[in-house]
């Protein structure tokens, strides 16, 4: 003959060296089963939530009590919300850990039970997280970008364009001389490029002349007037250069 109150309380005394903390007496009368036996409440969290029970965002109280034939009849069973369940998940679960009581008739099947509490636990909390997390970048996507700084308005733009001009004509004008030095053979510089660049001789450039001399003497501003002297000055260059052959062949003899 089976002695039930014998294996009631093996279950119980393991129950409670395996789950220590998570494991309680409770008084029938908050239990919410229609029972004045002994009855007890496991806390269940889903498996990722093991290690630290108190931070899991859902927690589960198991309650039950033992029949006076269990294992041979399944134990009663209650559920309640500790921590974010909601009320149709509870009857859900409910319902599958009734059903594994029948299954597992005839032996302990109390942690059997509280496992699967946990796995079902772990599954239906884990989609829900995946659904906020995809509902969440969604939302993101939605998210209008505003940009950050100074908003640009007339005055600002103008005063852009001013410093811009500026900052470009002083690098032309540094990188003018090297561009005229560097021009192709085949490439007539102007007049003011001529000029500017030293190559007839005897003509003075910017950076030779001397502190007392005035640069608003020269025009550098008629491009049109250096241009039109082109042809002259070459004829002026090659005429000097002919002078300074004839004396030298003069001081040879």
């Amino acid at each position: 003959m089976t002695d039930y109150a014998q294996e009631q309380e093996m279950e119980i005394e393991a129950l409670e060296a395996i789950l220590m903390d998570e494991f309680k007496e409770i008084h029938s009368g908050e239990s919410g089963l229609n029972t004045s036996n002994r009855c007890f409440q496991i806390k269940v969290v889903p498996q990722d939530d093991e290690a630290d029970f108190e931070s899991s965002p859902v927690q589960l109280g198991l309650i039950f009590s033992h029949t006076e034939k269990y294992p041979d009849e399944p134990p009663l069973l209650n559920l309640t919300s500790l921590r974010g369940i909601r009320p149709d998940d509870l009857r859900i679960l409910k319902e599958k850990l009734q059903q594994e009581a029948t299954e597992n008739l005839g032996m302990a099947m109390m942690y059997t039970l509280v496992s699967s509490a946990k796995e079902w636990l772990s599954e239906r909390f884990a989609q829900e997280t995946d659904i906020d997390n995809a509902e969440a970048e969604e939302a993101t996507k939605d998210d209008v970008i505003i940009p950050h700084g100074e908003p640009v308005t007339v005055e600002t733009f103008l005063a852009w364009r001013e410093r811009f001009e500026a900052e470009l004509a002083l690098e032309r004008a540094k990188l003018m001389p090297e561009a005229a030095l560097a021009a192709p053979k085949d490439k007539k510089l102007s007049g003011r490029q001529w000029f500017e660049s030293g190559r007839v001789k005897g003509t003075v450039t910017a950076t030779e002349l001397s502190d007392e001399e005035d640069l608003e003497d020269i025009d550098f501003d008629d491009d049109e007037d250096f241009e039109d002297d082109e042809e002259d000055m070459l004829e002026h260059y090659l005429a000097e250069k002919s002078d300074s052959s004839t004396h030298s062949s003069k001081r040879a003899n």
